[in-house]
């Protein structure tokens, strides 16, 4: 990854990009969906570790069990365990439920399944269940390798993706959830996990996917990567390229269809310009939206009253008051790390 945006890129679980250079034979669709099979046989084996009674729901402290992804040697001591949030509103349901990715940035206190707790919480008044799973870097034990083009970068994306399935076979196992109508919400490194679980999995209804990367046929277009492709080694970059083809979202989140997809984004970005950002939109199937943000890679209040609404219209439940949507904090963005001279 590029140092200085290694941060950025590497952190947020951005994989190799596709470049103008030889490269086998593309393949097919069914070709690619055929590098995230996971073992569906694997018990859940979920566990309360605490629960903690809110006004209109109870958030339970849980844990499941996913299986590890042959390329996923590295979440720690945990094994396969996923540590999560599951906020359960009053009622018996069935309910509407959402799964929230987290962001992956650095110097970031809610790099972690508590970046959408608040909201979540909203959406509870409402009837709505959530799932906020941790992403694989934000698990004791993890250790990062900052070398570039990495392998670990492949394993962490693959195993983050099947933890995210299993969040989705965790709540489409019970029976207060309504199973058409089940939707994701991502940010960052897991917009650019959504992006890839589009179009692998359909189970889902709707997706919100926040200020990610999502295309390697239009990052491969930036100035950034031209010059680390370059730093890199033309031989080794196009080497390991060519091995990894088929981790480019974008060949994925092309096949969402028929979820419907809203992507957000911000105007204040070091690599995600908002040029960049629109290309993404392109790329993205149909039904899609696109919103861009005066605001940093945090985002907004705006865009969390977006989000909402889009969630409400697409799992038809009612939108919660402004009142209540104002409660929800701000995401605060760190600093971006300094780029080496």
């Amino acid at each position: 990854m590029i140092e200085g945006l290694q941060a950025y890129m590497a952190q947020f679980a951005c994989v190799v990009l596709a470049w103008l250079c030889p490269v086998p034979a593309q393949p097919s669709y069914e070709q690619l969906l055929a590098h995230w099979v996971y073992d569906k046989g694997v018990p859940l084996e979920d566990r309360i570790v605490g629960v903690e009674q809110r006004a209109a729901a109870k958030v339970y402290d849980i844990s499941y069990m996913a299986p590890v992804a042959d390329r996923s040697r590295l979440v720690g001591p945990n094994g396969g365990r996923v540590t999560a949030f599951l906020v359960v509103p009053a009622g018996e349901g069935p309910f509407p439920a959402v799964i929230y990715g987290h962001w992956c940035m650095p110097g970031s206190e809610k790099m972690n399944r508590t970046e959408f707790l608040d909201e979540a919480l909203v959406l509870a008044q409402q009837g709505v269940i959530s799932l906020l799973p941790d992403h694989v870097v934000a698990h004791p034990g993890f250790v990062e390798d900052k070398s570039p083009l990495n392998e670990q970068q492949i394993a962490v994306e693959v195993q983050q993706d099947v933890n995210l399935r299993r969040a989705a076979d965790l709540l489409l196992a019970r029976k207060d959830v309504d199973s058409k109508r089940l939707a994701y919400v991502g940010h960052s490194c897991d917009a650019t996990a959504g992006a890839f679980l589009s179009g692998i999995d359909h189970r889902f209804r709707a997706l919100v996917l926040m200020a990610g990367t999502l295309s390697d046929e239009a990052d491969q277009k930036t100035k950034a990567y031209q010059d680390y492709r370059q730093k890199v080694g033309r031989e080794k970059f196009d080497a390991f390229v060519a091995k990894y083809q088929w981790m480019d979202p974008g060949k994925y989140v092309a096949h969402a269809a028929p979820a419907s997809v809203f992507l957000e984004y911000a105007t204040d970005e070091p690599f995600v310009t908002a040029e960049l950002a629109r290309q993404y939109f392109e790329v993205v199937s149909e039904p899609k939206r696109f919103k861009l943000y005066k605001a940093p890679h945090a985002l907004n209040s705006e865009a969390t009253r977006d989000r909402i609404a889009f969630l409400a219209e697409q799992l038809s439940f009612k939108p919660p008051d402004p009142k209540a949507m104002a409660s929800i904090p701000a995401l605060v963005q760190p600093p971006w790390p300094k780029t080496p001279e």
